[in-house]
């Protein structure tokens, strides 16, 4: 049966349905799916999906984030309301095998109404901007071993010899490219306004590809170039702008690190003088912070965006444009 999901359109048979349907079907800014008949209704799985679908849909889109703020998405996991939300829009905006409760709900729920990022911009090996030993000082060479050292990254490899990174919005660059494919997807679906959709994304590339040049003067010359991190989500910027991640877990955050690994990784610290070991805003700092006295260096935040904190005001523009300030300070560029 067909529904929309507004308190006022439902027809339920007790009044804890209804609560639960007027609580969990709401977007965290949008409300309810389709309750605007004038826009598109779009279900973004996660927070960079939802920035690119309300940038680019601007006032012509409805735009519902599956995950909460300050919650992370990884192992989302679906309530009725969300699959009912998914069944109903008009486009439903994924990142296939980045949450594979969305990845289930979409494939049962939402037919050909799909725009996979995945199938726009391809994934980079789970070990792509791993550090390399061999790099020495000539940084132009980083990028070509970058996916040559697979035995320092197993840990990135989620147990399979072919994981791929999901985190491609980290490369301001690729988000532009999936950013103009979206405009065409939503052109289809509204072509009356299929040329507000290929301008908003037109604006959108000129402001992702000026970040993208402060990203590449701005780490240009520093002293150092290897990141720890909390779990190895920085492959995309790592290999974009030619450092190198050692990543304390893989791709999941929920991982948690072996003994084994754990003194890999203060080792590799030690051996780079790492100053700063990063942890990101929806996760635990603590094995970061541990890994800090281990090595004597402070920790600072560097944020994936898979979504945003709910005390955060920013957009992924500003909390990129932090993250770059952060890299500054930690790497010592000039």
């Amino acid at each position: 049966m067909s529904f929309r999901p507004t308190p006022r359109a439902l027809a339920v048979s007790t009044a804890a349905l209804l609560a639960l349907a007027g609580v969990t079907a709401c977007s965290a800014d949008d409300g309810p799916a389709g309750a605007d008949p004038q826009r598109v209704d779009v279900v973004a799985g996660f927070y960079p999906l939802q920035f690119l679908a309300e940038r680019i849909g601007g006032d012509a889109v409805a735009v519902t984030n599956l995950a909460r703020p300050g919650a992370e998405p990884h192992d989302l996991e679906l309530n009725p309301g969300q699959v009912g939300q998914i069944s109903e829009a008009e486009l439903v905006v994924v990142l296939r095998g980045f949450q594979p409760a969305v990845d289930e709900a979409v494939a049962q729920n939402a037919g050909d109404r799909v725009f996979d990022v995945a199938e726009i911009e391809p994934l980079l090996p789970a070990t792509a901007g791993g550090h390399d030993h061999e790099h020495g000082d000539d940084h132009a060479d980083e990028q070509d071993h970058a996916d040559d050292h697979a035995d320092e990254q197993d840990h990135a490899e989620e147990g399979t010899a072919d994981a791929r990174d999901p985190h491609v919005w980290l490369d301001p660059t690729r988000l532009a490219t999936i950013g103009d494919r979206l405009a065409e997807r939503l052109g289809a679906v509204d072509p009356d306004r299929a040329g507000e959709y290929t301008q908003r994304a037109g604006a959108l590339r000129t402001e992702l590809e000026t970040l993208d040049t402060e990203f590449t003067e701005g780490l240009a010359t520093c002293q150092r170039r290897e990141i720890v991190v909390s779990h190895a989500a920085f492959g995309y910027l790592a290999q974009k702008y030619q450092l190198a991640q050692i990543g304390i877990t893989g791709l999941s955050p929920e991982d948690e690190p072996s003994p084994q690994r754990l003194a890999e990784v203060i080792r590799e610290a030690r051996e780079h003088n790492a100053t700063t070991i990063f942890f990101e805003t929806l996760v635990s700092p603590k094995v970061a912070e541990t890994i800090a006295r281990e090595v004597g260096a402070q920790t600072a935040v560097l944020d994936p965006i898979e979504g945003l904190s709910a005390e955060n005001g920013g957009d992924y523009l500003s909390v990129m444009r932090t993250n770059l300030q952060t890299l500054r300070t930690a790497l010592s560029c000039s």
